[in-house]
């Protein structure tokens, strides 16, 4: 633990997560504290057998050796004051996913601190990750913050940024801000407990909310500027993954689009100037979208099958000039 210096008074823990997301948190906890037992959303029904299949938070907690629970809500008196029996110094939340009503976030000495995923007051909700990309934002981080009864409204101890550059997707900003959020996390629960780090109220201004990700907003609307649509296919990369339909929106034949290159007002867009959005346009292969824009595709993926660049995609499957993409 490179941050041993940091670390603090040895503190009972509870820690609250579900996803991979929280996995390096729940991990350097372990090293530094004494984790008393984890919480996690129950296992849930995956793959084509659809056999239960516990979360990774809930795989890394029993491979450590730590005992875990899986409550499918935290409103059951029984279930709150086995929480309360825990005596924890402090509640741990990383993506847990499950609303913590007040008997929860009252019962730790120290309160309940959250790792979330951005820089708030901007993104409260559940998928900061995925809003920042998709809006654009030059920037995004982790806060960790005290919760209270609202939606990611409570007072902030420590924060800390990462770039969102022009390539960047939500697979590798959620890989960047989850190795970021064990070390600041350790960090702010030390200050936090020996009284060195106050919390302080969020901002008023500057507040928005990342809204869940909607299924319909997976299929790709060619009328949108290719820009918006670069960022849109970014942030639900690789997953739900951003999908259009080949030869027309009814028909069933989905493809993923995982990277791409979008084109604004270059001499191919402008020489396809009246082609309608979703057209492919050339072999490379580039579909025509809204505003006189275009977007290059980079790598596809067929339903059930691996992703390809896209020269490998289209030996297998060609889409030629005026191919219409749904």
């Amino acid at each position: 633990m490179t941050d041993s210096d940091h670390l603090g008074e040895r503190l009972r823990v509870v820690f609250m997560g579900t996803p991979d997301f929280a996995v390096p948190t729940l991990r350097a906890l372990t090293e530094a504290h004494e984790v008393v037992c984890v919480y996690c959303q129950p296992p849930r029904p995956a793959g084509r057998g659809k056999k239960a299949r516990p979360s990774p938070v809930h795989k890394a907690a029993e491979a450590l050796g730590l005992p875990v629970r899986h409550p499918a809500r935290l409103k059951d008196p029984a279930d709150q004051a086995a929480f309360a029996d825990l005596k924890a110094d402090v509640a741990v939340v990383a993506a847990y996913g499950l609303i913590l009503p007040r008997p929860i976030l009252d019962a730790p000495r120290l309160g309940c601190l959250n790792v979330h995923a951005s820089l708030l007051p901007r993104w409260r909700g559940a998928a900061p990750i995925q809003r920042a990309i998709m809006a654009g934002d030059a920037e995004t981080g982790i806060t960790i913050m005290r919760m209270e009864a609202g939606l990611d409204t409570g007072p902030m101890l420590m924060a800390g940024s990462v770039r969102i550059s022009a390539e960047t997707t939500a697979g590798a900003l959620h890989d960047a801000l989850a190795a970021l959020g064990a070390p600041l996390l350790l960090r702010a629960l030390a200050g936090w407990a020996d009284g060195t780090i106050t919390a302080r109220p969020q901002p008023e201004a500057g507040v928005t909310y990342a809204a869940k990700i909607d299924k319909a907003e997976s299929r790709i609307d060619w009328t949108r500027p290719a820009m918006d649509l670069d960022r849109h296919i970014r942030g639900l990369t690789p997953f739900p993954g951003a999908f259009s339909t080949l030869g027309g929106a009814e028909r069933g034949d989905r493809v993923k689009i995982l990277a791409c290159t979008p084109l604004v007002g270059g001499p191919l867009v402008g020489s396809h100037a009246d082609a309608a959005p979703g057209t492919v346009l050339d072999d490379a292969p580039t579909v025509a979208c809204g505003g006189g824009t275009a977007l290059r595709l980079r790598v596809l993926q067929r339903a059930g099958k691996g992703p390809l660049e896209a020269d490998a995609f289209l030996r297998g499957h060609p889409l030629p000039p005026g191919t219409v993409l749904g």
